[in-house]
């Protein structure tokens, strides 16, 4: 791949990640190439590998857009990452290192603080997030789930899940996070697998709740009018 097509790509998947590039949006070459700062034929080599990705679709007409997910796909997505997650603890628990495991307590750290200001850092609570997984991840020191991995973590809808939750559902979150590290501080890899796997299960849970409520919401509205 060329320089030009990683930029794209780059580029393209952090607007759609972020929600510049809501679902369903159509994807022109020529708007992306201007927006890039490169030729076409980048874009469209780099649209390709977002499709690999499952973060742009493609009609029948060959038009691309910004994919979007329904319940039954993201069900799919949290039971993988439960299933892939929650190895790669037990594997970082059984390798766990002093010095990994102070890189943890720091992340967590950064979600703590994001729970305690007066509005929740949704923002900064995911920065912390993201490092801690990464930390876990990392020295899970597998490839394979890595990549495997690459694909689930970062989809737009963990974002959308961290948005709906209350300051509780944070704080739970950054609990069960605690639970996980005394289980690497134990290096205790059947404890840090149970926890792990819960704790994707309770973020599905969240976001198939906060799904529900859009329908229900929008079926009032529609009821209404």
């Amino acid at each position: 791949m060329s320089r030009a097509s990683d930029r794209a790509y780059s580029a393209i998947r952090n607007m759609i990640l972020s929600g510049e590039l809501p679902a369903g949006a159509q994807l022109g070459e020529e708007a992306l190439a201007e927006m890039c700062g490169v030729s076409r034929t980048p874009v469209r080599e780099a649209l390709r590998r977002l499709e690999a990705d499952m973060l742009v679709g493609r009609t029948d007409t060959q038009r691309t857009f910004v994919a979007d997910w329904s319940i039954d796909d993201v069900a799919d997505a949290f039971e993988l990452r439960a299933m892939l997650e929650a190895r790669a603890a037990r594997r970082a628990a059984e390798r766990m290192t002093e010095a990994a495991l102070a890189r943890i307590r720091a992340a967590n750290r950064i979600l703590s603080a994001a729970i305690q200001h007066p509005l929740p850092d949704v923002a900064g609570f995911l920065d912390g997030n993201r490092e801690f997984h990464a930390i876990i991840l990392e020295v899970a020191g597998s490839r394979r789930l890595a990549a495997l991995l690459g694909t689930l973590i970062e989809q737009p809808v963990v974002l959308r899940t961290a948005r709906q939750y209350s300051r509780e559902e944070l704080r739970r979150s950054h609990a069960e996070h605690e639970e996980l590290t005394a289980a690497f501080a134990r290096r205790d890899g059947a404890w840090a697998e149970a926890i792990m796997t819960s704790h994707i299960l309770r973020a599905y849970h969240a976001y198939a709740d906060a799904h529900r409520a859009r329908l229900d919401a929008g079926m009032t509205q529609e009821a209404a009018e």
